[in-house]
């Protein structure tokens, strides 16, 4: 069986809603309809993980018994797992993997490399001052070791490096950048696979859809091939929209995309997957810059009472054309995740506007299916 994993991020929907019922499907879930093509996954957040609520449990079942696949949401970026020197903190992680193999689920460590949710000591010597190229890499190369090597053979991938590109596919000059050079990709995918071989190794960025970060994406790949550096597949952050809003993606430069990573000879994956139904101040999609904020305004808050009909139906008709594409390509596509269990999780509420009530993910804030999964499950009986 091919490896698909899908992650689906979790939907608010609000008592003013349009309905969410299922139709002929109440029995089949979206891991049962794609087990045969790929997995389907979600991302966990803490609570949901630790199981703090009765309702973060329910949301908990939704994703045992919905989704193939399973990344911690926020838990395992370096500023939780590893938050001060020589200090680990594994409970989450600990919890996510012990749920994932009760369940049978296949893990996605997220992430190893990151310029955001990094803490400053990381880039520092002793004195406060940059930290030198050689200590930046020992702890780079610790952090790695310790994580991946407590987890060898019982977490099955990992995010090694995110979110390395800016938008015109140039290197972003992170701290990562300046201080070791471009090649960090390199030294992290080497690190990684020195610490569990049999592992799968990511690239994952936002808006890979774009030609120009394209071009970026395929270099970077192509140079860790070019050096025999075990690369497994390119993520593409979905964080997308509905068209009326913005065109994002285009779905045809979205086609293009999976093309240009698969013939590198790489499995090509969807990630973080969550299309948002409100737009942002201005015309511009910033795609995924978590340092982008704005005041709250009423008419970027639009559906605060719940999300109109015909919003909901061209959110389930992008997804569909989505899906309709990878089907396509099913053959390269190793991984399909949506960044959340429910609306009420998302981290589009609070991105970038606090306080918004969005729409973005498969389920509701009920933990309810939204149409959207009806959809999917019968697309997965005519074109899968």
């Amino acid at each position: 069986m091919k490896k698909f994993w899908v992650a689906v991020c979790a939907g608010l929907a609000l008592t003013a809603c349009v309905s969410t019922e299922s139709s002929d499907n109440t029995e089949t879930s979206l891991r049962d309809a794609y087990k045969d093509t790929f997995l389907m996954g979600t991302a966990l957040s803490e609570s949901q993980i630790m199981g703090y609520s009765e309702y973060d449990r329910e949301s908990q079942q939704v994703s045992n018994q919905q989704f193939s696949a399973v990344t911690a949401e926020n838990s395992m970026k370096w500023e939780e797992i590893h938050p001060m020197p020589g200090v680990f903190n594994f409970k989450v992680a600990d919890k996510l993997v012990e749920l994932a193999e009760q369940n049978d689920q296949f893990i996605i460590g997220h992430t190893l490399l990151w310029h955001s949710q990094t803490p400053d000591w990381v880039f520092e010597d002793e004195q406060g001052n940059p930290a030198s190229r050689t200590l930046l890499l020992n702890r780079l190369k610790n952090h790695i070791d310790t994580i991946v090597g407590r987890y060898k053979g019982r977490i099955q991938a990992w995010d090694v490096v995110n979110e390395a590109l800016n938008e015109d596919g140039s290197m972003r000059e992170s701290k990562w950048y300046k201080i070791l050079g471009e090649d960090y990709i390199a030294k992290a995918f080497e690190f990684a696979h020195a610490a569990d071989p049999n592992a799968e190794l990511y690239y994952n960025d936002y808006n890979l859809w774009m030609p120009k970060k394209r071009q970026g994406a395929v270099k970077i790949v192509q140079s860790l091939l070019d050096k025999n550096i075990p690369i497994t597949a390119i993520g593409m952050q979905a964080h997308y929209s509905i068209p009326s809003l913005v065109t994002n993606p285009d779905l045809s430069e979205f086609e293009a995309s999976i093309v240009a990573y698969k013939n590198l000879g790489v499995e090509v994956m969807l990630t973080e997957v969550d299309i948002t139904v409100i737009r942002f101040p201005g015309a511009e999609n910033q795609g995924a810059d978590i340092s982008i904020s704005y005041e709250l305004q009423d008419k970027f808050n639009p559906y605060s009472e719940g999300l109109p009909k015909p919003v909901s139906d061209e959110f389930t008709q992008l997804l569909v054309d989505m899906f309709k594409i990878i089907a396509k390509h099913q053959d390269s596509i190793s991984r399909i995740t949506f960044w959340g269990v429910n609306d009420s999780q998302t981290w589009r509420n609070g991105w970038p506007i606090k306080g918004r009530t969005d729409y973005p993910l498969l389920f509701d804030h009920n933990n309810q299916p939204k149409p959207a999964v009806d959809a999917l499950i019968e697309l997965s009986k005519t074109h899968f």
